[in-house]
């Protein structure tokens, strides 16, 4: 069988190497390999979640109450439906010997815990032993940090509230504790009999709960039958879920981060385009002679168009599969290398799916960045390529529209697969934005330095006469820089205002302290307790007090609330208990949006002043009535007054306040929040252990510290992915400096001739790609501005705070990478001896 003769030519041409493919290469394997890299991960996360899907729930099924306990009825409807354990939960102040304290999650489970998978401890080898009672004390596993903070050690009792436990292990991890979420402090794990004989779990109690955990029968434990469980329990009125829905907030998490690392490894793969376009036109560049032979020789456009399109098809394949195998190879590293670290269960393997829309990715980014300059090749004619002038106006064809369309599908696939089409088609459309500025303004660039070279004199005007010339890197490689700037420049700008606002601004707006517990009666004993330990007088400006209870909304404007009529971010509102207080005169840092507070004696009908993004979501204004339940009974009252919770700031963070006339009667316990340095929370932590033992005291400061570490570690993931972009940008430099290497030796060659120094010619390519630098640094890092800006004050509705030490050093960065190209791209040329340079043609 005969080859065909363009695939003969083609197969002939590469047998000589890839000499000229290898920023093609390298830019296509990037882009490919990031995005296979994120895809393969996130996919790691989910085959976890799923495979550990028992074990993150700790059975079939997770059904609680919460404020009382199960019934005896209710008990019984779930052991019939499989094996069950059953546990308890309250947050509650430890205290050692030595009057240390410390806010624990205390957790008593049953005999049968844990349905699936195994308790890790450390100084017991079982449950049972590590519960076993001493005298009055009860047995328990704790966490190593509570040892550490209240200088206990195995064997030695302390108090939580005023029961009495023994620490006989070390709680090293339980099965289901990704499935339980965050706790306000370390855990202690011991018997459900001891957290009900400790009186944790009184009847109406904030902290009283109950859950049940299930290992259903085998008729009912198929996904469908889990699934119709779950829903009748919802409708029953219980808090329900089942194992196909164990990851909770953790698999829109990773779907979420997934697509966020994707879609800046898709944004290397555009800033990559360039290098991709650079990479064909300097090989077709190089293939002038023989192109414009086989056209003399009678050679169609389309003989000339297949022969290089194999080429190219042949190539792509193979810089596809370079970024696949490096995507693929990403995760089982990280796999080695963090696996125990990792907060997420992770199954490390080979997965296609994701590898399978890197591919794509890649075969439409080659095809889009890649058919332009063949169709310019295959379009010009024998006399202009024997003169080597490959610089023809782009005729519109089948090359032109497959490009188009390529360019089209990416933007489409990359669409379809985001979690959320509307803010991917907002990230599309921002990088499309970024990287038509960035062309734009390269070939400004180049424009002005035409203007300006001639007020410079000496080797800077040689510098930029050549940013102003066809072959000028700003207009190849800026737009590819600018971009891998940009994206860097977002992420640097986010993380230093999110960062700026845990650990800096948050202390000084956020209370330091939280008191949970309080009993109603005794609020003004527990103000003089902590008023002596923090040695101050207690003001607006470090203290705030108010009765706190919870409540549920059960109509608004007198109709029953309708879940589907609610908008999705504000359910939150209205599908669970929320927290109420009862406050009479206006309080400081009220934010008030619309409609006045009511007075501090007014006696009328029930007001409440409500938060305004929860009454938005039901389009409610001040007038409107809504009905609560508070207490065991219904309360009608009128929006009097609509105000901006600030859920971290220094003020009344409730949901619903409803004025005191309203509750009259009912003794509250209330909450307090407090401004103090550590050695005033020091103080009164250990001064309410007297008199005040059932109080909680929650370190804000830790929380903050806790999350600081945590955005920490986040943030340097995405920096990673970030960096792969400006590493794009650097390829195309690279492609740019050695598409034109002849042109730069002759031009070398001759200033040489001509009496130019070895140092004037170095300025001059450093001015030049200094000059591409600077340029490309500014716009990108403009740009990361207007992209970052919005993400911090609108998204996360933080205080914006620029990083001007890490944008400098980006700015820097740039500068000095492109500045050294250009001296290295100086030093080949000066290598060379002038005579042969230009003899050769």
């Amino acid at each position: 069988m005969t080859l065909p003769l363009s695939l003969r030519f083609a197969l002939r041409e590469l047998r000589s190497g890839v000499a000229g493919f290898r920023i093609f290469l390298a830019c296509l394997a990037l882009g490919v390999a990031a995005i296979a890299a994120a895809g393969s991960t996130a996919e790691a996360f989910r085959a976890g979640l799923a495979v550990q899907a028992r074990e993150i729930l700790g059975g079939d099924l997770r059904v609680s109450v919460d404020r009382r306990l199960f019934t005896p009825a209710e008990r019984a409807r779930f052991e019939a439906m499989g094996k069950t354990a059953w546990s308890a939960a309250a947050s509650a102040m430890a205290e050692a010997p030595s009057g240390e304290r410390r806010l624990v999650e205390l957790r008593g489970v049953s005999d049968g815990y844990p349905l699936a998978g195994k308790v890790g401890l450390e100084g017991a080898d079982s449950l049972a032993a590590a519960f076993y009672p001493e005298g009055d004390a009860a047995g328990a596993a704790v966490e190593q940090a509570l040892l550490d903070r209240l200088n206990l050690k195995l064997g030695d009792t302390f108090l939580v509230g005023e029961a009495k436990f023994i620490a006989r292990a070390v709680l090293l991890s339980e099965p289901d504790r990704l499935g339980r979420g965050f706790a306000l402090g370390p855990r202690v794990l011991t018997s459900i009999q001891a957290v009900k004989g400790g009186g944790f779990l009184q009847p109406g109690m904030p902290n009283t709960n109950e859950t049940v955990r299930v290992a259903l029968k085998p008729a009912l434990a198929t996904n469908a039958g889990v699934d119709r469980l779950v829903k009748r329990l919802k409708a029953d009125g219980f808090e329900a879920r089942g194992r196909n829905e164990a990851g909770g907030g953790f698999k829109r998490l990773i779907d979420q981060l997934e697509y966020f690392l994707g879609f800046i490894g898709l944004a290397s793969l555009v800033a990559g385009g360039l290098g991709v376009a650079g990479a064909v036109s300097a090989y077709l560049e190089q293939r002038k002679p023989s192109i414009a032979v086989l056209k003399a020789l009678g050679a169609e456009g389309a003989l000339i168009r297949n022969l290089y399109l194999i080429q190219i098809a042949v190539l792509s394949a193979l810089g596809v599969g370079i970024g696949l195998a490096l995507g693929a190879l990403a995760p089982l590293v990280l796999g080695e290398l963090a696996a125990d670290k990792l907060p997420v269960p992770a199954l490390f393997a080979v997965y296609p799916a994701p590898l399978a829309k890197a591919a794509l990715f890649g075969l439409l980014a080659a095809a889009a960045f890649s058919l332009a300059p063949l169709a310019r090749a295959r379009a010009t004619p024998p006399s202009s390529l024997f003169r080597r002038d490959l610089t023809g106006r782009l005729a519109f064809g089948p090359e032109v529209v497959v490009a188009i369309l390529a360019g089209m599908g990416l933007a489409a696939l990359a669409v379809v697969t985001a979690p959320t089409p509307v803010a991917a088609g907002i990230m599309i459309a921002g990088v499309a934005v970024a990287f038509g500025l960035l062309w734009i303004l390269g070939r400004g660039a180049a424009l002005l330095a035409g203007r300006l070279r001639g007020f410079a004199r000496g080797a800077i005007r040689i510098g930029i006469a050549n940013l102003a010339g066809p072959r000028s890197a700003a207009r190849t490689a800026a737009p590819a820089i600018g971009l891998g700037v940009a994206l860097l420049a977002a992420v640097v700008l986010i993380q230093s205002s999110l960062l700026a606002q845990v650990s800096e601004v948050a202390p000084k707006t956020a209370p330091a302290m939280v008191f949970t517990e309080i009993p109603g009666a005794r609020a003004a004993e527990f103000d003089t307790v902590v008023g002596k330990a923090f040695a101050a007088p207690l003001t607006d400006r470090n203290w705030l007090r108010a009765p706190f209870t919870t409540g549920r909304i059960v109509r608004v404007k007198g109709e029953i609330v309708d879940l589907e009529q609610i908008k999705d971010g504000e359910r939150w509102a209205y599908d669970n208990d929320i927290q109420i207080s009862v406050i009479g005169p206006q309080p400081t840092e009220a934010g008030i949006v619309s409609g006045r507070w009511w007075a501090a004696d007014y006696a009328g009908e029930p007001v409440i002043a409500m938060e305004a993004d929860a009454a938005a979501g039901a389009n409610l204004k001040v007038g409107d009535q809504v009905t609560l339940n508070v207490l065991g009974r219904e309360i009608d009252a009128r929006i009097a007054v609509l105000r901006k919770v600030d859920w971290g700031g220094f003020g009344p963070a409730f949901p619903i306040i409803i004025n005191p006339a309203a509750l009259e009667g009912a003794v509250l316990p209330q909450v307090a929040i407090a401004k103090a340095d550590k050695i005033q929370e020091a103080a009164v932590t250990r001064a309410l252990g007297k008199d005040f033992p059932m109080v909680n005291v929650i370190s804000v400061r830790e929380q903050l510290e806790a999350a600081t570490e945590m955005l920490d570690r986040l943030v340097l993931a995405v920096q990673g992915a970030a960096s792969v972009a400006a590493l794009a940008g650097l390829l195309v430099l690279a492609g740019a400096i050695a598409a034109g290497a002849r042109a730069r030796a002759r031009e070398a060659a001759t200033l040489k001739v001509l009496g130019g120094s070895r140092a004037q010619i170095l300025l001059a390519y450093g001015v030049e790609y200094g000059a591409v630098g600077l340029i490309a640094g500014l716009a990108g890092v403009a740009l990361g501005y207007a992209a970052a800006w919005p993400v911090v004050v609108k998204v996360f509705e933080a205080e914006w705070s620029v990083d001007w030490a890490g944008v400098g050093a980006l700015l820097g960065a740039a500068v000095g990478l492109a500045t050294l190209g250009g001296l290295l791209a100086a030093i080949q040329a000066l290598s060379k001896r002038p005579a042969p340079v230009l003899r050769a043609e």
